[in-house]
């Protein structure tokens, strides 16, 4: 396959005619690019829960075009809007979305919410490229790209931006486990942006920090609290802990759909547990999918309106 940037209509969207909402099964890449058209609600929770479509962003947007499919095949919208928000607890984009669309669930809604979500990851990717000088290399961890946002990406947009400034040097990409988004998709976006890029072992990044080799990291998020604590792939608060012990800025890019003001820290954020077949099909396991990186570990959160900075209690709050 050549080399390109995915539309973020090939990511996801809506189609009259099937009525369906059709997204690129991201459990097949980076071997294949597969459509997977969802004819019903409960095959669009299916498609989130599985990971066919992940990332908060995208998943609330593939939540409210399966509203939208909900209302044009007649089916009850609150219970819709509850399989829906039930389908992920951790990103808050889910529930956001579907509010939006409460009052107006057409697919020229959803439609718009899908291009208002990709302008405020160009946006903030233009913002989060000031961190960057010459030469920068990035680590980032799980993946922060289109994929995950239904188009530019957060975390990944910020390193398409900054390449295009001449300012990144490479990535250094956590291959992510148990599920290796990472390698699998993070690798694959940045091979098509043309980004230089290498995939390491999460256990690895001590290491290139210790021997200077990394100057930011650089990471998405799926819910951000109203004190700056931060929801993020499980792994993120090791790499937080890291960054500080070697004086390195950590930084979170996502979009103002991704903050919740209702909750006021990290302690108040769901963390979904995951199914332990993920891990091990033969001994008992725990599988957290995410954790939560206090936000005095965090240097700046970004989104589309800036740079924000601590205390973010205040720099957040100024956001509505």
């Amino acid at each position: 396959m050549g080399r390109r940037n995915l539309d973020p209509e090939d990511i996801v969207r809506y189609e009259e005619g099937g009525p369906a909402v059709v997204l690129l099964d991201q459990r097949r890449l980076p071997d294949e690019e597969v459509e997977l058209e969802c004819r019903s609600v409960a095959e669009v929770v299916d498609a989130i829960r599985d990971l066919a479509i992940r990332g908060a962003p995208a998943i609330g947007l593939a939540a409210a075009y399966a509203l939208a499919l909900a209302a044009e095949l007649g089916a009850d919208l609150e219970e819709a809007a509850a399989q829906l928000a039930a389908s992920r607890p951790t990103a808050v984009n889910l529930a956001w979305a579907l509010e939006q669309m409460r009052d107006e669930p057409t697919p020229a809604h959803a439609r718009a919410l899908h291009e208002d979500e990709v302008e405020r990851c160009r946006a903030m990717a233009g913002h989060a490229a000031e961190l960057f000088h010459d030469g920068t290399r990035a680590l980032t961890h799980c993946n922060a790209g289109g994929l995950a946002t239904g188009g530019y990406g957060s975390a990944v947009g910020a390193f398409r931006t900054a390449w295009e400034r001449g300012l990144l040097e490479r990535v250094w990409v956590d291959e992510t486990r148990p599920l290796l988004q990472g390698s699998r998709l993070t690798a694959w976006e940045l091979e098509n942006a043309g980004i230089p890029h290498a995939v390491i072992a999460d256990s690895a990044a001590a290491s290139l920090m210790a021997a200077g080799e990394v100057d930011c990291v650089v990471t998405g998020a799926d819910r951000i609290a109203a004190n700056g604590d931060t929801a993020n792939k499980i792994g993120t608060y090791s790499l937080a802990v890291l960054a500080a012990h070697h004086d390195i800025p950590f930084y979170i890019v996502a979009p103002t759909s991704t903050v919740d003001l209702a909750t006021a820290s990290g302690s108040g954020i769901p963390i979904e547990e995951r199914s332990a077949a993920e891990i091990t099909t033969r001994f008992a396991a725990r599988n957290p999918s995410f954790d939560v990186t206090p936000a005095e570990l965090i240097g700046a959160i970004v989104t589309e309106h800036g740079v924000h900075r601590a205390p973010y209690a205040q720099s957040l709050s100024a956001l509505v």
